[in-house]
């Protein structure tokens, strides 16, 4: 991410007084009527499920970008040797995998060098969904989370697209711009090299932009606006309760394909300003400190990146990319309670428990019925688990996951969290309770899941306890509606 916002002002003096030539044209014109207003992409009704990014294939692009750096003066900016190493990297996977790849040449950037852009064979050319990351980096480093994050997730991205060859409903087209850093001049000087009618092709533009810090926020471009949408949907079903990216506005490549009117959105996970109280609390991570500590540093290494957040990025973009542009026919939503047995009452089955963990025992009431599901209460160190394989119909509208908890400890402190229960999806942490959570009677937790829909997972509570002072957590009355 560059360092200084570029005024509007500033943006407006720009545009008029360039000259562009465009040395390879990623679209070729078609002859139909200029469009000269553009609507705010939507999501298909229905989606094949998108398929879960391994973060490790992600992290094994960063490790390259490291090397490329190190090999190369110790950093990958635009114009460099670095640069140069870094685009051969990602072209040469890209052609591999089946992409039709080429290079612009930026004759107008400081540092005059190469965008990449890539497009999957398919779809309708007049439709373009386009998803984009900065290549280059600064001097001073190797540029690991600003920005090969960004770089290494759409890189992943697009292999796991061409390895499972679905039946498109949009273009998608990729790009790696050069000289961001420098103001944002590679993106710039594509946008400015499509006329009127190619730029109405483009319905949205996605842009990602430091998707791995390690004190890392949930950030989304313009997160209220419609082409948004699929990309907040995915972390609100995992519950991040995303933020507006404030600190990102007019300093990464979105802002020339919103001047020029295209719909725009992205994910970003913060640079150097500080993190809040209240973001530490629901995000974790370190208040009143930098999101990203070695931003525009040396120590911009793949040890500046969480794989956490890299990870909820890397899958949030998959899930945005298959809901936009992947075609699944119209699968017809078979809705209904997904879970089985959520109240306890016939036995254990479909569900698999420690011993003891599915109980009538009175000594802790059930919410209705007989039986529940008590993890902890042991008051010695012990992990008891709550499992149920569940699978989640596609083409439904909304999907539900919702339980009864009730909290009572013998703990007396009110600031330490010494005993737990972790409710997970698949690897997908939704919530954890502690000791500090307990309260009289049920409360009913929700959470919004969407982002599992057309797979199967595991529906996990864990309970952990340590050597002295109880904590039950005591859940019933488990559902997963699908309507």
């Amino acid at each position: 991410m560059r360092g200084r916002t570029l005024s509007a002002g500033a943006a407006l003096a720009v545009f008029a007084g360039m000259t562009v030539t465009l040395a390879t044209q990623p679209v070729a014109a078609s002859p139909t009527t200029a469009t000269t207003m553009v609507r705010p992409i939507a999501a298909p009704v229905a989606a094949l499920a998108a398929p879960d990014i391994s973060v490790s294939n992600v992290q094994a692009h960063l490790t390259q970008f490291n090397t490329i750096a190190t090999n190369n003066g110790g950093n990958r900016r635009a114009g460099s040797a670095g640069y140069t190493a870094s685009l051969t990297y990602v072209k040469t996977r890209l052609q591999a995998a089946g992409y039709t790849v080429s290079e612009q040449y930026c004759s107008s950037c400081r540092y005059p060098s190469n965008n990449l852009i890539a497009e999957w064979p398919g779809g309708p050319a007049d439709q373009v969904v386009m998803f984009g990351a900065h290549l280059d980096g600064v001097s001073a480093g190797p540029g690991i989370n600003d920005n090969a994050t960004g770089s290494a997730t759409l890189l992943e991205n697009a292999l796991v697209l061409a390895a499972q060859n679905p039946t498109m409903t949009k273009k998608v087209r990729f790009a790696w711009w050069t000289d961001e850093e420098q103001g944002l001049n590679g993106s710039r000087f594509y946008v400015n090299s499509l006329n009127t009618t190619q730029r109405g092709y483009i319905k949205g533009y996605y842009n990602f932009d430091m998707v791995g810090s390690v004190n890392g926020g949930y950030f989304i471009n313009r997160v209220t606006s419609t082409t948004a949408a699929p990309l907040k949907a995915y972390w609100d079903s995992l519950g991040l309760q995303p933020e507006e990216n404030v600190e990102g506005q007019g300093r990464s490549d979105d802002y020339y394909f919103q001047q020029a009117g295209i719909p725009t959105s992205g994910y970003a996970a913060g640079a150097s300003a500080r993190k809040t109280s209240a973001q530490a609390a629901k995000w974790g991570g370190t208040a009143n400190s930098a999101y990203d500590p070695c931003y525009h540093r040396s120590c911009d290494t793949t040890a500046n990146v969480s794989a956490t957040v890299l990870n909820r990025a890397a899958d949030g973009v998959a899930y945005a990319l298959w809901q936009l542009a992947v075609g699944g026919g119209t699968p017809t939503c078979t809705g209904g309670q997904v879970i089985g047995n959520g109240g306890f009452e016939t036995g254990s089955t479909p569900w698999t428990a420690s011993s003891g963990v599915i109980t009538n025992s009175s000594s802790q009431p059930a919410r209705t019925g007989s039986y529940k599901a008590w993890l902890g209460g042991n008051g010695t160190t012990r992990t008891e688990s709550l499992t149920q394989s569940v699978t989640l119909p596609a083409g439904c509208a909304g999907y539900t996951l919702s339980f009864w908890l009730h909290i009572d400890t013998a703990e007396t402190t009110g600031s330490t969290a010494y005993d737990r229960l972790t409710v997970q999806m698949g690897s997908t942490t939704l919530a954890t309770y502690s000791n500090l959570n307990a309260a009289a009677g049920y409360t009913q937790r929700a959470f919004n899941v969407a982002g599992f829909a057309g797979q199967t997972v595991t529906l996990r509570f864990t309970g952990t306890e340590d050597s002295s002072l109880q904590t039950s957590f005591v859940v019933d009355d488990v559902a997963l509606q699908a309507s």
